[in-house]
């Protein structure tokens, strides 16, 4: 990225290699921007082709560390590059992952609104492909806890660890799970 010695550009706006607007800025675990300068969380690449499997695996390691924005960017990689008839299945497992962000963050509204949109999203896709778990993900498990997720988000109104809520997509033996969170 170019850019001048305080994180900005000649132009006052940060650009990537190829011209396009990106914020050159820090961000903080839950994929917040900090001010330039800050330490702040690695950021996940972007527009990584992933086979579904390595795209599950980094997924789930990235939701079990408390980092569903990043999360979610793994499984937009997958929704852009993925196969046609799957796109909604990534679109909807990447606005699970907007939706424990935002909860995390303290955003009670939009993330459970994106919770049951992203449950829906998933359920829906399963119904019309007749997959329950493509790529050993429980996609009713999924739902449950999205939906559970929303509901305890609505009622104690505050932010939740992102960590202690992560999902389970796939159990220790492979098979699929939703793990409920901890409180």
């Amino acid at each position: 990225m170019s850019g001048t010695s305080d994180g900005g550009t000649a132009q006052g706006r940060d650009r990537d290699v190829e011209g396009r607007a990106r914020s050159a800025r820090p961000r903080d675990g839950l994929g917040r921007p900090l001010p330039y300068g800050a330490r702040g969380v690695e950021r996940q690449p972007e527009g990584v082709v992933r086979d579904p499997e390595e795209t599950v695996v980094e997924a789930q390691a990235l939701l079990d560390a408390g980092k569903p924005f990043h999360a979610h960017e793994v499984f937009e990689d997958a929704w852009k590059s993925g196969p046609e008839e799957e796109r909604a299945l990534w679109r909807g497992l990447a606005q699970l992952a907007v939706g424990l962000t935002h909860s995390a963050r303290g955003n009670v509204k939009g993330g459970a609104r994106l919770l049951r949109r992203g449950a829906g999203a998933v359920e829906d896709w399963g119904a019309g492909s007749g997959r329950r778990r493509p790529h050993g993900v429980d996609l009713a498990g999924v739902g449950a806890w999205a939906r559970e997720l929303a509901d305890v988000v609505e009622r104690e109104g505050r932010a939740v660890d992102a960590g202690a809520w992560a999902p389970r997509l796939r159990g220790a033996d492979g098979s699929s799970t939703a793990r409920p969170g901890r409180r």
